[in-house]
């Protein structure tokens, strides 16, 4: 493993040298892909970072909304270029104990947890370095899009509580924060305003350049692409197109993370009238995403908040607009040509924008399209996207 953590799958201290050590947590994580953007994140992330640098990543065994685990992968430790791999079950006290067994004797530089709210992935190892039973010198915590106003105001009343809590549990801690953009990064100063934040992308490996624009005749095809949950704000979709004269296509793709709020959905289909049709198609895995995206004339996505918006970008990549809430770091590139901002977040507003591509010519549908391309190849050919690793490494130098 060339200096990389060790450990054996029956257990035993893992051994390391004397580079830069993090231990990374985070919910899900590939072979899975239900988690979304976050997921390919921390893959980049892992699969990008230095040779100064070793890694431990600990995960759960099975993807979200799933009973069966992966194969072969449950309660083992993986190699994964400089990255470690457990694979753990969390019902499993066994692998529990012997998990800790492992981490307990290595010495971390730095605790990255990727979720605010997890209680095993986030609140337990935080808890556990607090009370030393993980010996980690510093703590890097990726909210993921969690503080976003949108997200804040789901479950809103336990969320206070907890922001509470844990506002005195990490100010007595050597804590850092990661940001995907500028935007985030206010979000989290706007909950903890003493949060020393670092802002780096870290996004999926995103082609140079776009795919060439196709369009064809007859009614305009719309699209979503995600998880569906209130969060992603699918039902405002589904309720707008009852406002929307033009014939329409609407393809839903994704898995049902919520099934009380896809009921919620599947009711608001129920009442459109015959001129719109809405499918739900199931879920895509990520190497299917953008040619899908490819085939269709807007992407439709009223989200309540992101922290990057992968999905965003791989609409744009396929030159399909996006349809979008004001509520991402999109919305310059958007209105430089990749599509449309919504502002008011009413079912109005969007099926008035609904309307307009229904009612668009093949020509008008194309040069959208290529005017989504030129928007994420400008957007494109100016990231810089540092390692955030590599940063905290320097930093903590």
């Amino acid at each position: 493993m060339g200096g990389a953590p060790a450990a054996g799958e029956r257990g035993g201290t893992l051994v390391t040298d004397a580079r830069f050590r993090v231990l990374i947590t985070c919910g899900t994580f590939e072979p899975g892909f239900r988690g979304g953007g976050p997921v390919r994140s921390v893959a980049r992330v892992a699969d990008t970072v230095s040779d100064q640098i070793d890694l431990v990543l600990v995960t759960r065994d099975r993807d979200i909304g799933t009973t069966e685990p992966y194969a072969g992968l449950s309660g083992r430790w993986v190699p994964r270029g400089r990255t470690r791999i457990f694979y753990l079950n969390i019902h499993a006290a066994g692998q529990l104990l012997r998990l800790w067994r492992d981490l307990r004797g290595v010495q971390f530089d730095l605790l990255y947890v990727n979720s605010f709210w997890s209680p095993l992935f986030t609140v337990l190892p935080i808890l556990a370095m607090r009370l030393r039973l993980l010996r980690c010198r510093g703590l890097l915590i990726a909210p993921r899009g969690q503080f976003s106003a949108g997200a804040l105001s789901l479950k809103a009343t336990k969320k206070r509580i907890f922001l509470r809590v844990w506002r005195r549990l990490l100010g007595g801690t050597t804590v850092r924060w990661h940001a995907c953009t500028d935007r985030e990064a206010a979000e989290i100063r706007s909950v903890y305003p003493w949060a020393e934040v670092e802002v780096s992308l870290n996004q999926v490996t995103l082609p140079e350049e776009p795919l060439a624009p196709t369009v064809g005749a007859g009614r305009a095809r719309l699209t979503y692409i995600g998880r569906v949950s209130a969060m992603k704000n699918l039902a405002l979709t589904i309720d707008a197109l009852r406002y929307v004269d033009a014939p329409v296509e609407f393809d839903i793709y994704g898995p049902l993370e919520d099934r009380a709020y896809w009921r919620r959905c599947q009711s608001l289909a129920g009442r459109l009238s015959d001129r719109v049709r809405v499918r739900y198609r199931g879920e895509l895995p990520p190497d299917r995403v953008r040619s899908t995206f490819a085939g269709y004339d807007a992407f439709v996505f009223p989200t309540l908040g992101e922290s990057f918006g992968h999905v965003i970008a791989e609409s744009l990549s396929a030159s399909c607009p996006v349809i979008c809430s004001d509520n991402t770091p999109w919305s310059e590139v958007l209105t430089a040509g990749g599509g449309t901002v919504l502002h008011d977040g009413t079912a109005a507003e969007l099926a008035a924008e609904l309307g307009r591509v229904a009612a668009m010519t093949p020509a008008d549908r194309l040069r959208a399209r290529e005017m989504a391309g030129m928007a994420y190849r400008d957007w494109r050919a100016g990231i810089t996207d540092p390692n955030i690793l590599d940063l905290a490494c320097e930093t903590r130098r």
